[in-house]
């Protein structure tokens, strides 16, 4: 076993850990050197059996016994540091007690992520990455089969996006766009029908642009918290959809919730066709 006890939030082998909080310094450091954090342990576990290399592991005494099946296991340093060390070096009381650096892996082109899939989450710009980590565990929890994200899109493998997703980011196929002004383009050529989500009128209830339209794959475009989806893409997308509202002065949920219900509607209107057409 690779069990390393340090008693000083300034060692150098603990780079990786420093100051988690400090999103421009972590967007900077983890581009860098290709890595990833992973907080918690049923969220280290689930990179883990997603096939990630970690890098080391950081360890609280107390979440040491609870990880000793997998510290057992590793080749990777695990760094054992008491809570005040912790807390120390990465900003914050680290009351789960287990964090892991892992390797981040190559991003997928659109033809993998893309391949057989039907109902496919497109978001443009959403930079918080609380909102995209829940949309993931939304998606990847309700059946959606990828998610493919605008140039500008928060990163899904930051911290806060891996905690929130559950480790849902790590078994959700997605991909990034290289061209926010045209990327659209691409995914009708592959068949799908661009459905943006606004509150606008004009707007459908999603569930009867499902039912009306012709093919079955489907990309359900989501924009920011506020100004939501850009008049470009808006201009692009074939059909505007909303959510069903009873109104009392609520014109809208907020992206979260939205993805949530939008993307079961999705998936349940793929179930009623597949039934319709007997493969069910």
């Amino acid at each position: 076993m690779n069990v390393i006890e340090v008693p000083d939030a300034a060692d150098e082998r603990l780079a990786d850990y420093v100051r988690l909080r400090d999103v421009n310094l972590r967007k900077s450091l983890e581009s860098e050197h290709g890595l990833f954090m992973a907080e918690g342990e049923k969220v280290v576990r689930r990179a883990l059996r997603a096939g990630y290399r970690p890098r080391s592991f950081l360890l609280t005494p107390r979440r040491r016994a609870a990880l000793a099946d997998l510290v057992e296991q590793m080749t990777a340093p695990v760094y054992v540091v008491a809570e005040e060390v912790a807390e120390a070096l990465v900003g914050f009381d680290l009351h789960r007690g287990a964090l892991a650096s892992f390797e981040r892996k190559p991003l997928p082109g659109m033809d993998q992520v893309l391949d057989g899939a039907r109902r496919v989450v497109v978001l443009e710009d959403i930079v918080d990455h609380t909102n995209v980590g829940a949309i993931f565990r939304s998606a990847a929890g309700l059946g959606i089969d990828a998610i493919v994200l605008a140039p500008r899109c928060a990163d899904p493998l930051y911290r806060r996006s891996v905690k929130v997703s559950m480790g849902a980011v790590f078994t959700l196929p997605y991909t990034r766009l290289h061209d926010w002004y045209g990327g659209l383009a691409d995914l009708r050529e592959r068949g799908f029908q661009l459905l943006a989500m606004t509150p606008a009128p004009g707007s459908v209830l999603l569930a009867d642009a499902l039912a009306a339209a012709d093919g079955d794959r489907h990309a359900l475009l989501l924009g920011t918290e506020g100004d939501g989806l850009s008049s470009r893409w808006m201009e692009q997308a074939d059909v505007r959809v909303r959510i069903p509202m009873v109104q009392r002065d609520v014109d809208s949920l907020n992206v979260t919730a939205a993805a949530a219900i939008a993307c079961y509607e999705m998936v349940r209107g793929h179930s009623v066709d597949r039934a319709d057409a007997g493969t069910v």
